[in-house]
């Protein structure tokens, strides 16, 4: 669950400068190829020359420290008072310009279940995770087939498609459209809407609005004529809350479900296209979707970098000293590659005969983890869909080589930019009938 797209907001005031600009020379900067091709062999170099707690510089010079330890990243998510997710608490703010590139990734506070910590964050959370809870899986599962057939339906007469624009990205959204409440015909604009937020580009702060407008209209909506969907039952909650509150949560719950489910869809894909051990997927073995979709949370997280946590007083963690207001960015891809636990969970894994293993961090840890009916929903899309795609064209491959395929230049997202596949043209369904 990565944080969900804000608009460009103003920083709090004053509560600036702790810490000078930078960490010094050896600060490891948060940017750069490495991230985007081989980041577990960066997360090694870093593990080697600074331990388990990097120092890291981010655009702009700003410092940070990147946890890359399992029992540190542990030790950090499980302390909510030391290390609480308090965006106000960063002694960095007199220095953040507005225009900040990663201003909406790293969030200001606001009223919604993301961007507040303590008990506000409770208030929040007792709202919408049952809200999220009380989702019928099989519906969900329903939701999911009908939708990735239509996107299939779209393409599957032609034999070839990009699998990342026509189906991973739009599914998730579509279908987490559905269960919040929006009628189908909303359901598209939802989807560009949030390309246009992940795009980040000039469209990105109209997008916002629009994507605020949407809620908004949703809530009134749902006030006026309840439904069994998320936004009703949020609202059917005993304690009352602003529309914007309301708006705001529903919001982060559908822009944090989206680009990571969609990422989970792709890169679940391209490894059963590129690696012979997943072969089997491809001719209907649903065991292997479900082993391939478990090495991605392990070996090729959607979410590689998560911001963040703000230390409440000085502290020392992995051997480096950390200071009161210091951001913390939780590196949870490389949490998961870190030798001491890996050999702990091979043991573990050789031990029980189970193929598969659920200690990773992908969904992070501790009270601001990602909400476990959230995963449970983003688990049921992703898996879904990919059965709905491989039943569908079961000869699907790859239309260009592997080492071609580009991934997200981004440190904080591990995604495909593009999936070109191609496959035996086949009816859309319509004509099946």
């Amino acid at each position: 669950m990565t944080n969900p797209s804000s608009a460009t907001p103003v920083p709090p005031a004053g509560g600036g400068g702790g810490c000078p600009l930078g960490h010094g020379t050896g600060a490891v900067p948060l940017s750069g190829p490495g991230f985007h091709t081989e980041p577990q062999a960066l997360y090694r170099s870093m593990r080697r020359d600074h331990g388990p707690v990097v120092p890291v510089e981010l655009p702009g010079g700003f410092p940070a420290w990147l946890v890359i330890g399992y029992r540190e990243l542990h030790q950090v998510t499980s302390d909510g008072e030391l290390y609480p997710r308090d965006v106000s608490l960063w002694n960095q703010w007199e220095n953040i310009p507005a225009d900040w590139p990663l201003l909406p990734m790293v969030g200001t506070p606001m009223p919604s279940i993301y961007f507040t910590a303590g008990a506000e964050h409770r208030r929040h959370a007792e709202m919408v995770v049952p809200a999220l809870e009380a989702a019928d899986p099989f519906e969900i599962r329903q939701h999911c087939e009908q939708l990735a057939d239509r996107l299939i339906d779209a393409v599957c007469s032609r034999g070839t498609a990009d699998l990342v624009a026509e189906f991973a990205d739009p599914l998730p959204v579509l279908v987490l459209a559905r269960l919040v409440g929006f009628p189908d015909e909303e359901g598209a604009d939802i989807a560009q809407v949030l390309k246009d937020l992940a795009d980040g580009g000039p469209g990105a702060q109209k997008a916002h609005l629009r994507f605020g407008e949407h809620m908004h209209r949703l809530v009134a909506a749902k006030r006026a004529n309840p439904g069994d969907d998320v936004t009703s039952r949020m609202l059917a909650h005993p304690e009352q809350f602003t529309d914007e509150e309301y708006a705001l949560d529903l919001m982060a719950v559908t822009a944090a479900g989206h680009l990571p489910t969609a990422d989970w869809i792709s890169n679940s894909t391209r490894l059963m296209l590129t690696e012979d051990q997943f072969a089997d997927a491809l001719s209907g073995g649903r065991h292997s979707v479900a082993e391939a979709m478990n090495e991605v949370l392990w070996e090729d997280a959607p979410t590689q970098i998560l911001a963040g946590r703000w230390a409440s007083q000085d502290a020392r963690l992995g051997g480096q000293n950390i200071v009161r207001g210091d951001m913390l960015l939780l590196g949870l891809g490389a949490a998961n590659g870190d030798p001491h636990i890996r050999q702990q969970v091979t043991d573990l894994v050789v031990r029980s005969g189970r193929g598969g293993n659920n200690a990773h961090m992908a969904f992070s840890h501790g009270e601001y983890r990602c909400p476990f009916p959230a995963q449970e929903i983003a688990e049921i899309i992703a898996r879904t869909g990919i059965e709905v795609l491989l039943d569908r064209l079961p000869d699907l491959e790859l239309a260009v080589p592997a080492k071609e395929l580009v991934r997200r230049p981004s440190a904080f997202l591990r995604g495909m930019t593009a999936l070109p596949v191609r496959f035996t043209p086949v009816r859309t369904t319509g004509d099946a009938l």
